[in-house]
């Protein structure tokens, strides 16, 4: 018998899960694909203290405008189910996170203050809507964020993904966006359903390219709405019809031509050479160590899809061998959010990716050359079936230096109210690539229930810890305020390219602190369509200090030994350590 290698062995396994890759999906089928699943048994809580407690401070910090996307009852499209993300950044450099909110819109009477919302942070613990002053008001079904400077003028710039037509924004540095999409060349020549999208410099020459995903293929007149003769079911119960039954979307990437402007690269560069799939949150690192950046789409109920770069403007995809298309048993999952971070703290990026209710999250561990391992089970993560899982991230939430995972919830169909509904999760990292799930610990912020999408980490009130920031399905969004107890240490790395792009996207930092090392990279997309802080945190636990290694995406390396903690580093390329800012009493 001829072995079989990773690529043929997982093939065999995906063979009926796959069958129809590459077309649309077969008639009769409906809805986001799910295992089943049954949850692996709960073991025993640890009964370590979790030091870190989160409180919803949107309603009196001044994020009160609602989210629209669809009817709060019912949902007669799946443009109107699937709702957006968010982002943290500072759009005017003072400093201070700001917040961008994206929103939907609804058929048959959207309200007046239907609109993505830019909320600028006063540095008290509050904000001030500024969409309108800002030139972002605009109605319509968005989705997606990535947030980047690819102008190279020292001002973070946004592109959103719609149904319908997406738009770069401009940031003028005056407070105020221009729309410059069709000057840039980024039109679409017919209406598409943007969803994931990463500003990336796939080529290494300090320009921001811009890979853009799209879900399905949407036309309104063809699809019955729930109830209507063809129209599609759930739990016995008329819904709306879709991904399954629906055409693939298909993904762009584009090239920064330096000028302003972008050419369109898909199929030069081989990212038309997949058949697509339901492509959702699009994640940009450099997953094989290489030094150069690689593209990661979460796909829902279809594979997802790994472009690994080939170093001379194409990319290879190379999800089913790579270990992260499929469940460990060779299934369709619905990918919806993805984190990165390291997980088992061995200076590479891991996988976490979200999926529907009666199936677990996929927890892939990198190998260091871009290889991955389904460990879900081991992790501990598959204890939690019972919900559809969003936003996720990887993030360090009480400082103990060991980098925690959080997820937001909810369900897409309002008509059954009893799973719509449903509380945030935090799986407290237990060292050596395993976690536990924390129940009723985390505060009155995780514990409130609503139906959330994308989410986004950042420090919005500078104090030396990570507050998170949710969007809530026809609410108004979550911003959840972490207090951490005790004195864990924590350092903040700030970096900006000079070189590279100004963004410093892609860059990659490894910290060592008190026998352990950790990896992150500046992301311009993740979660679930969202975006975080750009500057990276890192908690130290009990380690006052802590070695950094910064490797800049056009690949020179700097390293700084002795570096002080509770304190936010800014380091310019080529430069050093230019310089460093202590919060508070810290």
């Amino acid at each position: 018998m001829i072995p079989l290698d990773r690529r043929s062995f997982l093939g065999l396994l995906a063979l009926p899960a796959v069958a129809g890759y590459g077309q649309t999906a077969a008639p009769g089928n409906q809805g986001m694909v799910s295992r089943g699943a049954p949850p692996s048994p709960r073991p025993k809580p640890s009964g370590l203290p979790f030091h870190a407690r989160f409180t919803d401070m949107a309603q009196s910090a001044g994020l009160s405008q609602e989210v629209i996307s669809g009817w709060p009852d019912h949902v007669d499209y799946i443009v109107a189910a699937m709702s957006a993300g968010a982002a943290f950044f500072d759009y005017d450099n003072d400093g201070w996170l700001d917040v961008l909110v994206l929103s939907g819109s609804r058929f048959g009477g959207p309200p007046p203050t239907a609109s993505n919302r830019l909320y600028r942070n006063n540095r008290n613990g509050t904000f001030s809507d500024v969409t309108e002053k800002a030139g972002l008001f605009r109605t319509g079904f968005a989705y997606g964020v990535t947030v980047g400077d690819y102008n190279n003028d020292g001002l973070e710039d946004l592109f959103i993904t719609y149904w319908g037509q997406n738009a770069l924004y401009r940031n003028n540095g005056d407070g105020t966006f221009t729309d410059v999409t069709k000057e840039a060349g980024l039109t679409n020549a017919e209406p598409r359903f943007g969803s994931g999208c990463a500003f990336l410099d796939y080529d290494r020459d300090g320009h921001l390219d811009l890979f853009v995903a799209n879900y399905v293929g949407f036309d309104r007149e063809s699809i019955p709405r729930p109830g209507q003769a063809g129209a599609c079911t759930y739990a016995g119960v008329p819904v709306f019809c879709g991904p399954r039954g629906l055409p693939y979307g298909h993904h762009s990437l584009y090239h920064n031509n330096g000028d302003g402007t972008f050419t369109d690269v898909t199929a030069a560069s081989g990212i038309s050479k997949p058949a697509g799939g339901y492509g959702l949150t699009v994640v940009s690192a450099d997953f094989d160590n290489d030094g150069w950046p690689d593209i990661y789409v979460a796909c829902d109920s279809t594979p997802s899809l790994l472009f690994l770069n080939n170093h001379d403007g194409t990319f290879t995809e190379q999800g089913l061998e790579r270990g992260v298309a499929l469940s460990e048993d060779g299934m369709e999952q619905a990918g919806m959010g993805v984190g990165v971070g390291d997980l088992d703290l061995d200076g590479n990026l891991d996988i976490i990716k979200t999926h529907f209710s009666a199936d677990t999250p996929g927890v892939y561990l990198n190998d260091g050359s871009g290889n991955f391992w389904d460990v879900t089970r081991r992790s501990g993560l598959a204890v939690e079936t019972r919900y559809i899982g969003w936003g996720v991230g990887v993030a360090d939430l009480d400082n103990d230096g060991n980098p925690d995972i959080f997820e937001v919830t909810g369900g897409i169909y309002p008509e059954l109210r009893n799973t719509y509904k449903t509380p945030r999760l935090i799986f407290r990292n237990l060292g050596k690539g395993r976690f536990e799930e924390l129940l009723g610990m985390g505060g009155p912020g995780v514990d409130a229930v609503h139906s959330s999408r994308g989410c986004a980490f950042g420090d919005f009130d500078n104090d030396g810890d990570v507050d998170i920031l949710i969007v809530n399905h026809n609410e108004p969004p979550s911003l959840l305020r972490n207090d951490v107890t005790g004195s864990p240490h924590w350092i903040k790395i700030k970096l900006l390219g000079v070189k590279s792009n100004r963004s410093a996207i892609g860059a990659r930092v490894t910290v060592r602190y008190g026998g352990k090392v950790q990896a992150q990279e500046v992301l311009s997309q993740s979660s679930y369509l969202s975006v975080n802080d750009s500057r990276l945190h890192f908690g130290l636990g009990s380690s006052t200090t802590a070695e950094i290694e910064v490797r800049w995406p056009k690949g020179e390396i700097e390293k700084f030994a002795s570096v002080p903690a509770n304190r936010l580093i800014h380091i310019t390329e080529g430069s050093g350590i230019t310089h460093i800012q202590k919060w508070g009493s810290s």
